[in-house]
């Protein structure tokens, strides 16, 4: 059967949604429609690693430090522990895997049996249906088929550090449930047999009915600077059933009586009397101790709590936030996949704190304070950083805080911390979340040391600067920061190519961390160096634009061009070309002004060159309306929506990315995108509803966004914010963050609206100023 005809099928298949999201009444509490349209199954397909949307059918708080998840598969860097395509279930893992192209580190998995104790993963997996399965944001249900006979329906909910099963038995042997401490770890992606054997502990406590330990797991440790020595995660998996006996299993070898254990592929249970029907488990986990572990679990789900009441727990916390966005006028299906996108943006970073503890891998201490962990900064600072400044204010200073801990901890703020930094992808991006924060007003933190520590990213270059290629994932080096810093930027304003990977990507990419550095010095009155980095910043991009060809290129260190294939990050000559989100007006110019610059995003597109599966083409159809063509950025909007999100598994033609992928679907819904998001202004794109009421958190009003006909009128006729007319494509974050009235009068025709270009196709690109907040 061809490839094509074999996806279609499978499109097909999932489009049917075989998994249903119908929990019972007692898991349906409180009554929220918005968290009902949340489907955990949207991203979790695709072909490939990069072909999916990497999520996982997972329940949770908000920003949980653990997210409980059925296990179809032993996950590692490029696979997640649930794949909708697999049959059998072998646990339900407690997983702290942020993104499907990170590591695990420090799960527990808990696994219900009957019969034989079955500790191997190739041999304790038991099949289930779809049809038998249940997903929502705060509960979980399936029933698999018992491996000895008979039908075990699991069901789970979770808090931010606790998970919470129950297991009923029907028609088995003997049950018992099997806590496993440690398993072999694959080290990378490119070989699954590659592995290394974490050594852990499993401790039994019968009378306590308490079976507790510790797993050093880490798939991260081969790459970047910080080797966190004494980083676990710590578990105590607590039950309401006494044993009827209990054993160490390791290796597949079962010791009975036995209280502890320690070393590799390492497991405990305990088995239940026969004829015992029903199980309840929590597990407390912690990246601090066994006992912090316990602490966790009396404190968010004592004993005596039901699981009804700990789903209704979490449920309620996804209702807090989703219930402010009331959509009117959308289908099913949009519904689904804009409530879904709300809950993806929700979920990272992670608490890496604990009863106002952490335990930091940088100087392998537990120190006071918040901390967050699963920073996709590359990725999240284009858009979901600033859809969470709307919607999670209460989290922003910090997660600001967490990082600043992490540079008077290790030396820098992070890049992409998965327990500490990774090294992976470009750019110190950090330095746009401190000053987006700060110019929208949040001071929850030092300010100071958020300077430092941002200044420093732009003025101190990384260990063997001129010899190390810091290329991805590269193992045994240094903090990356910004690799080539000191060997040609900061001298003539470029990365070399010849010397550093990915170097077109991080010449751009640095422009915009010194923009970034810019807008926060200005705001705390540091205005020599506000000029100095704004002046680099507005410079460096065109270092690398090769006027004979009129696309960015990479350079060598002698100033050569390096071709056009060489040096991007997730993208090509074509997406990078755009990426001057700070200068607008002086790529269009260089373009040969607002008709060209047009003609040349037609070429982009019509050419098939805009590939919203990586994050640096996000921006890219909101450019017409900076040309003076708002109108064509409405028409690509929609193309864009339309071909790159739905609602079923595959929902997500890429990675997720900890949010942004999911940021970019909400922001274009509303209307409008933080396309320089650091500089608080937002470009209007196209509304897609009839109507958008927003209760935000930190607002003295609701942000109400009317837009009548938009299901089928995708054009923009004129716009107002709180009566008075918006003439340019440009709203200021506070027209959005003090609440308020935005109103769109919408056409099933282009008009003339900001599209100015199109209309004479003579006037220049309009420079709009910066609005610093």
């Amino acid at each position: 059967m061809c490839r094509l005809l074999v996806l279609a099928l499978l499109a097909v298949a999932s489009a049917a949604r075989l998994h249903r999201r119908d929990a019972p009444a007692a898991f349906s509490k409180p009554d929220s429609t918005a968290v009902d349209y949340v489907d955990p199954f949207i991203g979790n397909g695709g072909g490939s690693p990069d072909g999916s949307g990497g999520m996982i059918p997972s329940t949770a708080p908000p920003f949980a430090m653990t997210r409980w998840v059925a296990q179809t598969r032993q996950n590692y860097v490029s696979v997640t522990p649930y794949n909708y395509t697999d049959s059998s279930i072998y646990g339900f893992q407690g997983t702290h895997q942020p993104a499907i192209w990170m590591g695990e580190s420090g799960q527990a998995i808990i696994v219900p049996g009957a019969g034989k104790v079955q500790s191997v993963f190739e041999a304790r997996g038991m099949p289930f249906s779809h049809a038998n399965e249940i997903a929502t944001a705060s509960y979980y249900s399936v029933v698999v088929d018992a491996i000895e006979g008979g039908k075990i329906h699991a069901e789970q909910s979770a808090t931010s550090r606790v998970g919470h099963l129950r297991f009923t038995f029907e028609n088995t042997a003997t049950p018992y449930v099997l806590v496993e401490a440690t398993r072999a770890s694959v080290m990378g992606s490119a070989d699954p047999t590659n592995v290394t054997y974490p050594h852990g502990s499993i401790t039994i406590d019968a009378q306590r009915r308490e079976i507790s330990g510790h797993n050093p797991e880490r798939q991260d440790f081969i790459i970047g600077p910080s080797p966190a020595p004494s980083f676990a995660g710590y578990f105590v998996a607590r039950f309401d059933t006494p044993f009827e006996s209990f054993g160490v299993s390791q290796n597949g070898t079962i010791r009975e009586n036995a209280k502890d254990g320690q070393g590799a592929l390492l497991s405990g249970f305990a088995r239940f009397g026969h004829g015992t029907k029903r199980v309840d488990v929590r597990v407390g986990v912690s990246f601090i101790s066994v006992d912090q572990a316990r602490k966790n679990l009396d404190k968010e789900i004592p004993d005596g709590t039901s699981l009804e009441k700990t789903a209704e727990k979490t449920r309620a916390e996804w209702a807090e936030k989703l219930d402010r966005v009331k959509v009117e006028g959308a289908s099913q299906e949009q519904n689904e996949i804009f409530y879904t996108a709300i809950f993806h943006t929700l979920q990272y970073p992670y608490e890496q704190s604990e009863d106002g503890k952490y335990y930091s891998g940088y100087d392998d201490t537990v120190h006071e304070g918040e901390s967050y962990t699963g920073y996709s900064i590359w990725d999240t600072f284009r858009a979901e950083w600033a859809w969470q400044i709307l919607l999670a204010p209460e989290r922003i200073s910090g997660m600001v805080q967490s990082m600043l801990q992490d540079y008077v901890e290790g030396g820098w703020l992070p890049m992409w911390k998965n327990i500490v930094e990774t090294n992976i992808m470009v750019g110190t991006h950090a330095d746009s979340l401190v000053a987006e924060a700060v110019a929208k007003g949040f001071t929850g933190f030092d300010l100071e040391t958020a300077y430092a520590a941002v200044y420093k990213d732009a003025t101190v270059p990384p260990e063997d600067d001129w010899t190390i290629s810091y290329f991805d994932r590269e193992q045994h080096v240094g903090y990356e920061v910004r690799a080539g810093l000191s060997s040609v930027y900061a001298t003539h304003g470029f990365v070399a190519s010849d010397i550093h990977s990915e170097a077109g990507s991080r010449t751009l990419d640095y422009a915009y961390d010194d923009y970034a550095l810019s807008v926060l010095a200005a705001a705390l009155g540091k205005d020599a160096d506000a000029a100095h980095f704004r002046e680099r910043a507005f410079s460096a991009p065109f270092t690398i634009f090769n006027n004979d060809t009129g696309f960015m290129e990479a350079r060598n260190a002698d100033g050569a061009w390096a071709g056009q294939n060489a040096g991007w990050t997730e993208g090509d000559m074509w997406a990078y070309t755009f990426d001057v989100v700070h200068d607008v007006p002086a790529l269009i110019a260089r373009r040969g002004g607002n008709k060209s610059f047009v003609e040349f995003l037609d070429e982009h597109f019509d050419g098939g060159h805009n590939d919203h599966t990586n994050e640096p083409s996000h921006h890219i159809p909101y450019f017409y309306s900076l040309a003076g063509a708002a109108s064509k950025s409405q028409s690509r909007i929609r193309e864009v929506a339309r071909d790159n999100y739905n609602n079923s598994v595959n929902g997500l033609s890429g990675n997720e990315d900890c949010g942004q992928m999911s940021a970019w679907y909400i922001f274009s819904a509303l209307g409008f995108y933080p396309v320089d998001p650091v500089s608080g202004e937002y470009v209007i794109g196209t509304p897609f509803f009839d109507k958008v009421t927003i209760d935000l958190p930190a607002a003295p009003k609701p942000l109400v966004i009317t837009s009548a006909g938009a299901p089928s009128k995708p054009y923009i006729r004129s716009v107002t914010v709180n009566g008075h007319s918006v003439d340019t494509p440009i709203l200021t974050h506070a027209n959005i963050s003090s609440g308020g009235t935005i109103h769109f009068e919408m056409s099933a025709e282009p008009q003339a609206w900001s599209s100015s270009t199109l209309v004479d196709g003579s006037r220049e690109a309009k420079r709009y100023e910066h609005v610093e907040l």
